[in-house]
């Protein structure tokens, strides 16, 4: 049978067969830096130093890429490559961070800074300036800022995000005048992959533009960015943060124990926004709603799963997505353990031993049907799938995952 002790890590939650959710409220990460220079950036010291190369050797390319993974600090790294740019009194490898030019660039008002991103357009004639203080509240809460993040903090809900033609045209006029105060006029481009066709009103200004003026586009998916656009740019790419800088920066900025930072940084897969949104929401919680999940699912009880379905639903989109998030990197954690690799597991004691017991009535066949499954549900939740039937279909499918695939090895 399934083990009873590996979904029940303590002994007295008999009386309290389903988890309150209450506890598990979305938080808004605050990661505010006071100073945008590089030494507030997180890891990436190979491109900060190659970024400050190119300005102190003034080799600046007029149209970069920045291409990296979502929480690598992509964008923050273009933030202050842009500050070190307009510093009045920079040093050799940063900006100095008091001059005039760095404190309009902390509270992102300089003249000569101009930033463009998706947003939810209620009107065809609104443009990147209209939600110009809701972004600059949302960067500077959360440089390491995503899509979602963002979403959320529009309140858009389920809304397209796109980049319409009247930015497009927006950009052109304000990048058709010469810098105001500093040597260059920057403009930074989030999320380039939201420019439909109309982008290509963007080329002339782009590969002819205005003296000193440089675009800085900041991308995660090169397939998605228009070629015509991609082909006038110097790619620039990004990797994801490593483990240690992650690991490091947890128990140094949030006052993490190690094992709890090593646990955090090893799910995170090289993402800061993935590492905050684990911290902020409790992993513990979520490990305990999972594995009694599949006991569940396991011992097939349809009459207990219905309301523990239910309880799934009331948890709100975010909590939602990254419970699954947490069970998919805990099940792909049991599949290293299913192939032998049990030392690249990085899970805290007890998980371990959770981990360990399921190994032996879970095939590595079985655990990545279910791997396929949460990722499926992760798919439509962020598509606003109505989660009572998405968990409810879930837990069936793992049922026959369970029940009718090849249980133990």
């Amino acid at each position: 049978m399934f083990p009873h002790d590996a979904i029940h890590p303590t002994k007295n939650n008999h009386n309290n067969r389903f988890p309150n959710w209450r506890h598990i409220k979305p938080t808004k990460i605050f990661v505010i830096l006071h100073q945008m220079q590089f030494k507030e950036i997180v890891g990436q010291e190979a491109i900060k130093q190659r970024l400050i190369n190119s300005v102190n050797e003034n080799r600046v390319s007029h149209a970069q890429l920045f291409l990296g993974p979502g929480g690598s600090g992509s964008l923050a790294l273009a933030v202050a490559y842009a500050q070190y740019l307009a510093c009045e009194d920079k040093s050799p490898d940063d900006s100095c961070g008091i001059c005039p030019a760095c404190r309009k660039y902390q509270k992102l008002v300089h003249p000569d800074l101009h930033f463009s991103y998706p947003f939810f357009a209620k009107h065809k004639e609104d443009t990147a300036i209209t939600f110009i203080e809701q972004w600059r509240g949302a960067f500077l809460e959360n440089p390491y800022l995503s899509l979602d993040n963002w979403r959320n903090y529009l309140e858009a809900e389920n809304k397209q995000a796109n980049i319409n033609i009247a930015e497009c045209h927006q950009i052109i006029k304000k990048l058709s005048f010469k810098p105001f105060e500093s040597a260059y006029k920057i403009l930074i481009l989030w999320l380039p992959e939201f420019l439909d066709k109309q982008g290509n009103a963007l080329l002339k200004i782009i590969e002819e533009p205005q003296p000193n003026t440089l675009f800085i586009l900041v991308a995660e998916n090169q397939d998605q960015i228009l070629n015509t656009i991609l082909s006038r740019t110097q790619l620039i790419k990004i990797p994801a943060l490593g483990y240690d800088d992650i690991k490091n920066h947890l128990m140094t900025a949030h006052q993490q124990t190690e094992s709890a930072a090593a646990e955090i940084a090893y799910l995170s897969n090289g993402s800061l926004s993935e590492a905050l949104v684990l911290l902020q929401h409790e992993n513990k919680g979520y490990h305990t709603l999972f594995v009694q999940w599949l006991r569940l699912c396991f011992g097939n009880k349809g009459a207990e799963l219905i309301p523990f379905t239910e309880q799934l639903a009331k948890m709100g989109r975010e909590n939602q997505k990254n419970f699954l998030r947490y069970g998919i990197n805990f099940i792909r954690e049991c599949c290293l353990l299913l192939s032998g690799a049990g030392s690249l597991v990085h899970l805290p004691a007890q998980e371990l031993e959770t981990a360990q017991k399921m190994t032996n009535v879970m095939g590595l066949e079985a655990a990545s049907a279910i791997i396929t499954e949460l990722e499926k549900a992760h798919y439509h939740i962020e598509r606003n799938a109505n989660p009572k039937i998405l968990f409810l279909d879930v837990s069936l499918q793992i049922i026959k995952v369970l029940n009718f695939k090849t249980i133990a090895q």
